[in-house]
């Protein structure tokens, strides 16, 4: 009976130990996934509907802080410019310097350089928007909202300087996710602009942070469970124990 009571001593210790290190990683991934998150994305507050159906009038949203150099076609970006108010505002980049960008194309899709946009995240099934044209500066950004028939955007400003563009060094962030409502999820990376010279950007580290923080929570609280577990379950082998082991001296 001693060598049964020092292989469940061993057994409590080593369990022991392997749940205070599922807590310690646990508390690692947890609060290392929050922490990346607020290094890496900047949370906003969508102003208006002129992204919907993508994004929604309050959504929340997390961008991911970049470099304007690294913008590239079909990105939604948060951006800030003089000619547009001096205010974050959240559009979708549809041309970057040296492109023509007009509308609309014979099947009534937007075109850049000659080629039509496939655009599937509009909400409206005819043109993509009223006719123009317009040929973006070097180091600059064409914006639209996805609401084309309602959206302040690039076409408001055709008469300005860089006919509506805005300089790449305006944006601050691009968008990677909808944090509210919940149901929002990710924003893909539209692959109509794919085949254009300098294709699409790739996804941020979202969906690793959002692994990294559920995998510590389920650590966490699995290695705290444990031990009030392991000791119900000893507790119990050792009922049974004593109980086969009354028996055996009773029937002695």
């Amino acid at each position: 009976m001693s060598g049964m009571g020092r292989t469940d001593n061993g057994h409590g210790r080593l369990g022991g130990a392997l749940s205070g290190l599922a807590v310690a990683v646990g508390c690692v991934l947890f609060l290392g996934g929050f922490v990346w998150g607020a290094l890496v994305y900047q949370p906003y507050t969508v102003p208006t509907d002129s992204m919907s159906p993508t994004v929604q009038a309050g959504d929340r949203v997390l961008a991911e802080r970049i470099d304007g150099a690294e913008v590239r076609r079909g990105d939604i970006v948060v951006f800030r410019d003089r000619q547009w108010g001096d205010m974050p505002m959240v559009k979708r980049v549809v041309g970057v310097g040296g492109d023509t960008i007009a509308c609309c194309g014979d099947g009534g899709r937007l075109t850049v350089n000659g080629e039509e946009i496939d655009e599937p995240y509009l909400l409206d099934s005819g043109p993509a928007a009223q006719k123009f044209t317009a040929t973006v500066p070097e180091g600059q950004l064409f914006m639209l909202g996805d609401e084309r028939k309602g959206s302040v955007d690039s076409r408001v400003h055709l008469q300005e300087p860089g006919q509506g563009s805005v300089p790449r060094s305006a944006v601050d962030a691009r968008v990677d996710a909808v944090a509210w409502p919940l149901s929002g999820g990710t924003v893909d990376r539209p692959k109509g602009f794919a085949a254009l010279e300098g294709g699409i950007s790739q996804p941020g580290p979202v969906k690793l942070m959002l692994v990294a923080v559920v995998a510590g929570a389920v650590l966490i609280v699995g290695g705290a469970a444990y031990g009030p577990l392991a000791g119900r379950l000893r507790g119990g082998r050792r009922a049974r124990r004593d109980k086969r082991e009354r028996a055996v001296a009773g029937v002695g």
